[in-house]
């Protein structure tokens, strides 16, 4: 599996609360990337009154792409965030590198 085993989870998974998804930080650095992304992209939605329809049409990636992405549920290629950030015309991806931190357990 590309990505190793650590994919083999969703992102939501490797927080230290998944039901506070995205809010909850992970001590994963992939993880972390997918949430931030996920962040980002609600905000872009949320201020701007976008639907999932909506992204979809306008960026070209599958409705239920976007939906999994925003509940942690998958994990996204460079490509379909490249295909969001383009139509919301903001950067989802993080600044700088993610720091994985330690996990509360």
């Amino acid at each position: 599996m590309v990505g190793g085993r650590a994919r083999a989870h969703p992102p939501r998974e490797m927080t230290d609360d998944p039901e506070a998804w995205p809010e909850a930080p992970s001590p994963d650095a992939g993880a972390e990337t997918v949430r931030q992304i996920a962040r980002r992209l609600a905000r872009a939605m949320r201020d701007r009154g976008l639907s999932l329809r909506a992204v979809a049409v306008g960026s070209g990636v599958n409705r239920q792409a976007i939906a999994d992405l925003l509940a942690g549920k998958s994990w996204p290629d460079v490509a379909t965030v490249a295909r969001l950030a383009a139509f919301t015309g903001l950067p989802l991806w993080p600044d700088g590198p993610v720091r994985a931190r330690r996990s509360k357990q």
